[in-house]
């Protein structure tokens, strides 16, 4: 009889199920969160097993890629798949989780998900890192606008470069604002040279990176949108079609249809929101810039702007892009606007 397992995976212990063919409750367990414990508890069983299941998570990736080494028959299940196959369960709790995905994996109703290189991984680490101090880059400049707000001292607009300058001027002769102001403005200093820093970084690995040099030769990609892209993507072969790349990242409307309604809806915002973010900003950039080499896919979607509005243009571009970036990878070859293939392909 074959057997499958479920693991319901958590920081310090992970849940364990393991159910036979007919989803009989075999051997249930909690197990160390570590790799070298879950790959000994199961081969302890001495059974054969058919799936081992886990939900993807920050865990799961690591756990996956060694057990996977291992040997053992090892999926990592979509996250919205197992939170809607859970919505009846009327007790919620990891044992319980454990058992479901354990029986997912006995009835095959699961979506897999693809596991990242480690290469893949580090990149998306570093924009994570890069965006987390750019976020809090801002956070403080706008918390010192608002500070300042509040006593009547309006900063205006300003350059990176004559920001600290700004403020210190409006401070200047309010003895508490200026310990504010100094207090902050150290705060914005270290927090921009480490942000320079990472794009400086950025900006090397695109280099380095032949994924994310061919897909600079897009019009208006840079190094951080082809980082985002090339990372999100990974294994271009893993998609049998390049049009499947827009509806993967959440690029296109969902769909109802029951009986006599079929209607369609916004996107459906599946999927990896940075890279979403990171493909509206590359065509917002080629619909509001004179960007070079693009002009057949920007009249393409300045038509869609005069009949749907200028926002859902730039969401029909970013699936576009979506699409050709994918068969750059897929290719290997740059982008080319002379030929037709690419619109052909989107």
């Amino acid at each position: 009889m074959e057997y499958y397992a479920g693991i319901d995976v958590s920081l310090e212990c992970s849940s364990v199920c393991v159910v036979d063919g007919n989803g009989k409750i075999f051997r249930e367990s909690k197990v160390a969160s570590e790799p070298a414990a879950l790959i000994g508890w199961f081969t302890s069983l001495g059974i054969g097993l058919g799936r081992i299941g886990l939900e993807a998570g920050p865990l799961s990736q690591w756990l996956y890629a060694v057990m996977k080494q291992a040997g053992l028959a090892v999926e990592l299940l979509e996250t919205r798949h197992v939170h809607d196959a859970f919505k009846a369960m009327p007790v919620k709790s990891d044992r319980n989780d454990a058992r479901g995905i354990a029986q997912l994996m006995r009835l095959g109703w699961f979506r897999p998900v693809h596991c990242k290189s480690v290469a893949a991984q580090e990149v998306r680490a570093m924009l994570t890192a890069r965006k987390l101090v750019q976020s809090k880059l801002l956070d403080v400049e706008n918390s010192l606008r608002g500070i300042l707000r509040g006593f009547g001292l309006k900063v205006g607009k300003t350059t990176g470069t004559d920001f600290a300058g700004r403020i210190n001027e409006l401070v200047k002769g309010h003895p508490n604002l200026e310990v504010i102001a100094e207090a902050l403005l150290k705060v914005r200093t270290v927090l921009l040279s480490e942000f320079k820093a990472f794009e400086k970084r950025a900006g090397r690995m695109s280099l380095m990176n032949a994924k994310a040099r061919l897909l600079m030769s897009t019009p208006a990609v840079g190094p951080i949108i082809s980082l985002t892209y090339a990372a999100a993507i990974d294994d271009p072969a893993r998609f049998t079609s390049s049009k499947q790349a827009g509806s993967h990242f959440g690029l296109t409307p969902k769909k109802h249809q029951s009986g006599e309604t079929d209607r369609s809806g916004r996107i459906s915002k599946i999927g990896d929101a940075s890279v979403r973010e990171a493909l509206y900003q590359a065509a917002h950039i080629m619909l509001t810039k004179p960007i070079k080499g693009c002009s057949q896919l920007k009249s393409w979607a300045m038509r869609i702007a005069k009949r749907a509005g200028m926002n859902k243009a730039k969401v029909a571009l970013a699936r576009k892009l979506a699409v050709i970036m994918h068969r750059i990878l897929k290719d290997g070859a740059p982008f080319n606007p002379a030929t037709k293939a690419n619109a052909a392909t989107a």
